[in-house]
This record gives structure tokens, C-alpha cells and sequence, in this order.
């Protein structure tokens, strides 16, 4: 059984900072689109504090930040249902319990407090490389005009089980889904002139990768259109950053470590956080039934 994540809540961090702000508005209007309700969550930090002043101030602000921008939703949303939730803990377990397995977790690509440095540090490196749910990060300039277009970063046809996330998510804008299958001849070899001599291969193996793909999802998702690129360059990253500046969301498998390899994201993720020009999705290949605790 797969996952329809897109019928499940929106989740959003809130810090009260500019980029937290944005992102809180763009999972607004994604919560308006599922016609799903809207989950505002604020973390305080206090846990496991002693209830003195300092944890009793930092609860009180956050429930007035909380309200604060829940107001601001109505405004633009009156029909968005909104639900405020105020976490003792850091911010980054409190999003993944409020997402479980199935809700969307929104977050600014910066924040402060309890989001400081949101996916540019450690902290929020951990919330892409461990989400048992979809993340996007809100980034690219608030004038971004809408494309109609949504990008998948595809390889192959094991990614099949994850862009049916992207082919919704088009669905929902009633956009095209666009699947890239970017590649670099210099990736897997160090030989620049055995890779350049492969490389009218390797470009024929992904074109042809990425367009067995396309008709499964067409296969699936009759009602939509799919296009097919493939690029090649010095870089793999390159080509899909460069593909965010004509797209309203661009997504991404989420990255599996080698066994042994630890938490991490790759390097085309790690590009794609840092330069994307419109919001980035990071969705698992295989959601996970939420653990019982």
C-alpha cells in the first residue's frame, strides 16, 4: 500500500522569523489546495526545564506567536482550518512527531530560536535526512511567478515509488510534472576521455531510464501531463538547480545512506537547499507506518 501524502496534514514550523513567516504562508496555501487543515507548530525548548520564569515567558510567547500567525493565515486563507500546537521540545523531533508518517513538514530554509539555522546546520541537515515524511524548504523570492511546472530529480525506475508524491503534488496545481534525469560524464570515473567516450551511452541509458518512468506515472496518473529532459554537465546538481528557476516546486528522493554511512544528505540535495530559486520537497522512497511508542 503507498502512501497518498498529499491528503494528509500540513505542518509548519513557526519561529516568527522572515523565512518562517513565507514558508508558513506556502504550506497554507498547499493545506488549501489538499483541503486539509493547516498544523502550526511552535517549539519552546523548555523541556525538561525547572517552571521558572524564563520556561513560563518563552510558553506564553510562543502561544502569543502561535496566535499571532494563525491570524495572519486567516486572513489570507479564511477557509484553511488551522491548528496550533505549542512543543515543549527541540524543533526538529517535534515536527517529526506532529508529521508521523504521512503529513507534509513546511519549514523557511533560515529561521531563528528553536529553527536557528534550519537545513544550513547539523540540526536541519537531520530533519531532510531522517523525514519519515515529506519536508519542503521554502526557498526562491516571494515575487516568484507561478510555472505551472513541477520537477521531479529522477535516476531511474526504482524512484517510481516517490515522484507519485511529485505527480500529485502536479495534480493538485494542475501543473505539468517534469522529470529531469540529470547526470554528469565526470561523476563515476576520474578519465575524462573514457568518460567523454561513454558518455553517448550513459546520456541514451538515462533518456531512455527516464522516459520507461514517465509512462509508468503516465500509466498511473492518466490525467497528467509528464514531460521528459535529460541533462548532462560537469555537474549533476547544475542542471537541476538551473531547472528550479522555471518550476513551482522542485523534489527529491530523500537520500539513502550506504549501510555503515551514517545521516546525511547527498551532495545534488545539498545543492538544491542551498541554491534552489523555487521550494524544495524532499520525499522517502518508502513511508513508514508512524512506531508505536
Amino acid at each position: 500500500m503507498h502512501h497518498d501524502t498529499t491528503r494528509a496534514p500540513v505542518i509548519a514550523g513557526v519561529d516568527g522569523s522572515p523565512h518562517a513567516s513565507a514558508a508558513v504562508l506556502w504550506a497554507a496555501a498547499e493545506a488549501y489546495r489538499r483541503r486539509q487543515p493547516l498544523h502550526l507548530l511552535h517549539a519552546t525548548g523548555t523541556e525538561g526545564r525547572a517552571s521558572d520564569g524564563t520556561a513560563e515567558r518563552a510558553r506564553a510567547a510562543g502561544h502569543g506567536l502561535l496566535a499571532q500567525t494563525a491570524d495572519a493565515v486567516a486572513r489570507r486563507f479564511p477557509d484553511v482550518t488551522v491548528v496550533r500546537r505549542l512543543a515543549p521540545g527541540d524543533a526538529v523531533r517535534a515536527l517529526h512527531d506532529e508529521a508521523g508518517a504521512e503529513g507534509t513538514v513546511v519549514v523557511g530554509h533560515r529561521g531563528l530560536g528553536g529553527f536557528g539555522e534550519l537545513l544550513l546546520g547539523s540540526v536541519g541537515l537531520g530533519l531532510a535526512s531522517r523525514a519519515e515524511a515529506p519536508v519542503v524548504v521554502v526557498r526562491g523570492e516571494r515575487d516568484h511567478a507561478a510555472t505551472g511546472v513541477v520537477v521531479a530529480c529522477v535516476r531511474d525506475g526504482r524512484d517510481h515509488v516517490w515522484v507519485r508524491h511529485a505527480a500529485r503534488e502536479a495534480e493538485l496545481r494542475r501543473a505539468v510534472l517534469r522529470l529531469v534525469g540529470a547526470w554528469s560524464p565526470l561523476a563515476r570515473t576520474g578519465d575524462a576521455l573514457t568518460a567523454l567516450d561513454e558518455a553517448g551511452g550513459a546520456a541514451r541509458l538515462r533518456l531512455r531510464e527516464t522516459e520507461d518512468l514517465a509512462d509508468a506515472v503516465r500509466g498511473e496518473f492518466t490525467g497528467l501531463t509528464v514531460s521528459v529532459e535529460v541533462e548532462g554537465g560537469r555537474s549533476i546538481a547544475g542542471p537541476l538547480v538551473q531547472a528550479s528557476r522555471r518550476a513551482d516546486l522542485v523534489a527529491v528522493g530523500a537520500h539513502r545512506p550506504a549501510p555503515g554511512a551514517g545521516r546525511g544528505v547527498g551532495h545534488v540535495l545539498h545543492a538544491l537547499l542551498h541554491h534552489a530559486h523555487c521550494p524544495v520537497a524532499i520525499v522517502p522512497y518508502e513511508p513508514r507506518a508512524r512506531q508505536e511508542r
